[in-house]
């Protein structure tokens, strides 16, 4: 008689959990997370350890500069010279002062927006652009304010452009004689209707020492042999051609007066010098 064989008999069917994680297999989803997003994970967890330690951290620090510092120093981004377009040289020597550049130099090493915005505070410079030129060349562009009148406030004379701005500061009227000259408070502020003024005022043009912004509201044209043309603060230019047109027809700055007044636009006033008065009254006595 046999023994009987009291071994249990292994079950061939998946437990539980195998059950469930072969299932789970079958998932695309599932199947990627573990193929890729493990190693993933655990790449990152080892780069991260690596890159907190101190020792670490230095040695990929210089490693870096040391690369940068190849990269930079590499001939085809050295900057040998400066180059500077569009300024007189008075402005050319100006830049020079504020942006001083040692050359040789790398272009990684240069501040260009800085350079530019540096150059921008220049009062003579209306624009200005910076970069670097095939060839190690700093390029600097440009472009002028041109003055058109000659300002004077108290014991300062400025040069300014068509709509006001500082050029340079003079020494004396001398300076700029070809230039009209602006004065009073204020004038710097409407130098466009300054200009359109002396325009209409073509037919005196020789005759004209400049314009006086009076009281910040009005003007004043001064004229030679101490005459004044005395402009309202509403529509001056208007009141300028009635003054031309009378002058035109009648030679009325030709005559002994002193100033033509025309502040109230409704009434022309002539200021007559004291010697036309004495005249004048003689001629009435003599009646």
């Amino acid at each position: 008689m046999r023994p009987l064989n009291t071994t249990p008999h292994r079950d061939p069917a998946p437990s539980r959990v195998s059950y469930r994680f072969q299932r789970l297999w079958l998932t695309p989803l599932f199947r990627r997370a573990v193929c890729v997003g493990l190693p993933v994970l655990a790449l990152s967890y080892g780069a991260g350890w690596y890159a907190t330690r101190p020792h670490n951290i230095e040695a990929m620090q210089d490693k870096v500069a040391e690369l940068r510092r190849f990269v930079e120093e590499r001939p085809e981004f050295q900057v040998k010279l400066m180059a500077i377009d569009g300024a007189s040289d008075t402005i050319a020597d100006d830049i020079r002062e504020i942006v001083p550049v040692d050359f040789p130099v790398s272009s990684f090493d240069l501040d260009l927006e800085g350079m530019k915005n540096r150059i921008a505070e220049l009062d003579a410079v209306a624009q200005v652009d910076v970069r670097v030129r095939a060839g190690g060349i700093l390029q600097i562009q440009i472009e002028e304010r041109m003055p058109v009148a000659v300002w004077r406030m108290g014991r300062d004379i400025e040069l300014l452009d068509a709509v006001g701005r500082r050029v340079a500061v003079v020494a004396s009227r001398t300076a700029r004689p070809q230039l009209p000259l602006l004065a009073g408070q204020g004038a710097e502020q409407h130098v466009p209707e300054a200009l359109e003024l002396l325009a209409a005022a073509r037919p005196v043009a020789s005759r004209i020492r400049g314009l006086v912004r009076m009281g910040e509201r009005r003007w004043d044209i001064v004229l030679d042999r101490g005459q004044r043309i005395m402009l309202p603060e509403q529509d001056p230019m208007q009141a300028l051609l009635h003054v031309m047109a009378l002058e035109q027809t009648q030679d009325l700055l030709a005559r002994d007066i002193i100033a033509v007044d025309m502040r109230n636009p409704n009434r022309t006033t002539l200021k007559m010098s004291p010697s036309a008065v004495e005249d004048l009254q003689r001629i009435k006595d003599d009646r």
